[in-house]
Order: structure tokens, then C-alpha cells, then sequence
């Protein structure tokens, strides 16, 4: 479960960004707060993991309370006021929304700044790690949550990229460029044109292919030197 603050001086601010939030799964809002003051306060005594923060409010400005917090939590800055990112981002804040958003923008924001911390689970074939990276995904007008560690590879196919899971295959409108920006570059390889898999699930490699699972993932001339790069 991801718990979160709203601070920011405007109610309406506030309806959009729970509006926001309820459509996603594991998102628990903790507090409204409407002055930087009052979230000061709820942070002395209790914990969240990220904070939505408006820059332009009475007694305290949203960057001025941000630098009071010794350990803050991750922060989405959302604001009318774009000259500010920079500092913004010195600040290492997570995402930078100019008001208005779309959800689709806010949900960018999400998949950028959220690591999902669960419970190990132990299957037949492996532990999950305590954290573990997790990307939204819409599929048939439904937003999806998935843990990056379960997916084995990704496939672009005509508009939509199929994403296959341990569990399942989700197909999403999306480009799959867009998709392999979501997802650790560190631990996600493109091979082809159509193609990122992930590394840890490679079983074998021959020639101009690669087993994972029982799926044969062809390679591509252009990416050959990058999958054999991992032989070295």
C-alpha cells in the first residue's frame, strides 16, 4: 500500500488528485492538508511515502516546508507555476505537474516515482525481494499494477505490446519505447525491434536467439552487440 499527502490551499486541487488516486489500486490517502504547516505537523508523528506538493501557499511555500523535512518522502510537486522546476528538481523531487494535468500525465508521474514495498513471497520458484519495483498498466479501461521482477519479456505487436508476466499476458496501446522507459534499464535488455526481455529470465542463448521460458526471442543485427556484451 502506498500512503500519501495532499498539500495544497485549494479544495478542488485536492478532488482531483484523490479522484486520481482512487482509480489506482494499493493508493491510501492519509491526510488533506491545506497549509504546509498542518503537514509539518502530521510528518512529526507519522510516516508516508510520497507527498503531492503545491509550491504557492499562505505562511509557509511548499519548497521553503520541503526544506525543513530532514528525511522527506518522495514528492510530486503539483503546481501552476513552471518557472520553479528547477529548483524543483535540486531539491530531488520526484515529478514536476503543471496544473492542469491529465490523469494520463499524473499516471506518468506515478510509474516514475512509486517502489511498491510487499511482504517476500515465496513460490516454487523464487523470493520475491522485499522491494521490488512496480509499474502501472492500462488494459481493457482498467489500470493494472505490475511488479517489474515478474515480467520476462516485453513484445511490441502492430499498435498494442503484449507484456508476459509469471501469471499472465497483458496487452496495453502503447509503444513499446514507451514501455521500456517504465522498466529498470538495468535489468531489462532490448534484443530486437519488437523485443525487451528481461535478463535474469534468459535461459539460453544461440546464434541470433534467445530462450526465455519456453518462448524463442529472436535478435536482432542492431542490438547483437549489447546481448553479447552480457557474455563477457
Amino acid at each position: 500500500m502506498i500512503s500519501y499527502l495532499i498539500i495544497d490551499d485549494e479544495p478542488i486541487a485536492h478532488d482531483i488528485i484523490k479522484g486520481y488516486c482512487d482509480l489506482l489500486p494499493n493508493m491510501e490517502l492519509k491526510k488533506h492538508c491545506y497549509n504546509a504547516l498542518e503537514a509539518m505537523q502530521y510528518l512529526n508523528e507519522h510516516a508516508v511515502d510520497l507527498i503531492f506538493l503545491d509550491l504557492n501557499m499562505p505562511k509557509l511555500k511548499g519548497f521553503d516546508f520541503l526544506k525543513t523535512l530532514s528525511h522527506p518522502p518522495k514528492v510530486i510537486v503539483t503546481t501552476a507555476y513552471q518557472e520553479y522546476a528547477l529548483e524543483g528538481y535540486e531539491l530531488n523531487i520526484s515529478d514536476y505537474l503543471l496544473k492542469p494535468f491529465s490523469f494520463e500525465r499524473f499516471l506518468k508521474a506515478i510509474n516514475k516515482t512509486v517502489s511498491v514495498a510487499s511482504k517476500p513471497a515465496v513460490t516454487i520458484v523464487e523470493k520475491r525481494k522485499e522491494t521490488s519495483k512496480s509499474i502501472f498498466l492500462r488494459s481493457q479501461n482498467k489500470y493494472v499494477q505490475v511488479f517489474t521482477d515478474t515480467i520476462h519479456y516485453i513484445e511490441a505487436s502492430g499498435n498494442y505490446t503484449k507484456v508476459v508476466t509469471d501469471a499472465e499476458t497483458i496487452t496495453i496501446r502503447e509503444k513499446i519505447s514507451d514501455i521500456i522507459a517504465l522498466l529498470p534499464s538495468h535489468d531489462f535488455l532490448q534484443v530486437h525491434k519488437s523485443f525487451a526481455v528481461a535478463v535474469k529470465h534468459i535461459k539460453s542463448i544461440e546464434g541470433n536467439r534467445m530462450l526465455i521460458g519456453e518462448h524463442i526471442i529472436p535478435i536482432g543485427k542492431m542490438y547483437k552487440a549489447d546481448v553479447n556484451a552480457l557474455l563477457r
